[in-house]
């Protein structure tokens, strides 16, 4: 299959390299086209894993975005939410129908996307769609190499317009054999780990953040309380869920830590041994907190506003980031309000996401 894959992050660098040692043909685009010279000088990405390391061919390294999506069936965007503006405009000249968007995960960029595609005057007939986390627990080490330590075993995924779901799952999962369905773009966004996952850590580890100079928040930084706070706030993600009418399975994130029936099956420990994740985090601009808490936790925050669940962990959380960054993150760019759905009924709501606009 013809795959695009935008970005230039960790995500990025894995999906390329695995798609194409999987037999896709795959254009890797980044707008930095410096930074992706040492790709298109080789023609290959370094893949280390557990089963070696290997040089894996790439059969289109590319700074045009054109020439990135240009036939492309598939569409796959593992970067963070804050780039999706840029790169829904970067994409709208170059969309046309029936090809398949998939955002690992999307912070509810599978509907902000198409409608700022729409927006730019493209009115092609695509299917966006999300996931809860990325496809790889991965780390770059080099210009162009990269380290995949854990594959996803199970994507829950949900698609804008959800008519379209049958499609863009099926296309997916010729690249990706472990997505399922979840329903809507809602139901997808309320998947993402993330906003569950990450705010805690930053918060309850931002001492420790500030003054070593590199913490593994996965490893001394998750600790009994940690974890406690980690659940409740999981807890609070599953009633919203619930509340909107989507039901199980809902991928409790206490499984990540706990068995093997998480979204990565029993990776925890794994991801800890690895070491990659003792790194340097910047409190104010780490992706932890510019993605996950003033967009993804900000969401799930306002979700839960608009659905009539109460969900203190999420306000308090989001009142302290607020707190350390100065800001109110109440209002924020993926709250219902700025999206325009806060005065939908559920039935409206509903139908937006099935029919899309």
């Amino acid at each position: 299959m013809k795959i695009a894959i935008l970005g230039g992050g960790h995500g990025a660098y894995a999906a390329a390299a695995d798609l194409s040692e999987a037999g896709h043909k795959v254009r890797l685009w980044r707008r930095d086209a410096a930074a992706l010279q040492p790709v298109i000088d080789s023609g290959s990405i370094v893949l280390k894993d557990a089963r070696g390391v290997r040089e894996v061919p790439i059969a289109l390294p590319t700074a045009d975005i054109g020439a990135a999506l240009r036939d492309a069936e598939l569409i796959v965007l593992p970067t963070p939410a804050i780039a999706q503006d840029f790169i829904a405009r970067a994409m709208a000249p170059h969309l046309v129908d029936g090809q398949v968007v998939f955002l690992p995960p999307g912070t509810f960029g599978s509907y902000v996307m198409a409608r700022t595609v729409r927006e730019a005057g493209n009115r092609a007939d695509v299917a966006w769609a999300e996931t809860g986390t990325l496809p790889y627990l991965a780390r770059k080490h080099g210009e162009r190499e990269v380290n995949v330590t854990i594959r996803a075993i199970r994507l829950p995924t949900g698609v804008y317009p959800a008519r379209k779901a049958a499609q863009a799952i099926d296309t997916i999962r010729v690249a990706y054999p472990s997505v399922h369905g979840c329903g809507d773009a809602l139901s997808g966004a309320l998947m993402n780990a993330g906003p569950v996952i990450h705010p805690p850590l930053m918060v309850m580890n931002a001492a420790p953040l500030q003054h070593f100079e590199r913490w593994d928040i996965h490893n001394e930084g998750t600790q009994p309380a940690v974890r406690a706070v980690t659940d409740r706030l999981d807890r609070e993600r599953i009633a919203v869920r619930e509340a909107f009418g989507h039901g199980g399975p809902h991928y409790p994130l206490a499984d990540h830590y706990d068995n093997d029936r998480w979204m990565y099956g029993d990776a925890h420990k794994q991801l800890v041994k690895s070491g990659d994740w003792r790194e340097n985090i910047d409190l104010h601009g780490h992706r932890y907190i510019t993605e996950d808490t003033e967009l993804g936790l900000a969401f799930l925050a306002s979700a839960a506003r608009h659905a009539g669940v109460d969900a203190p962990i999420a306000h308090g959380l989001l009142a302290i980031v607020g707190g350390f960054l100065g800001r109110d993150l109440r209002q924020g760019p993926r709250s219902f309000e700025a999206l325009g759905l806060a005065d939908l009924s559920a039935d409206a709501l509903r139908q937006r996401l099935h029919d899309g606009e």
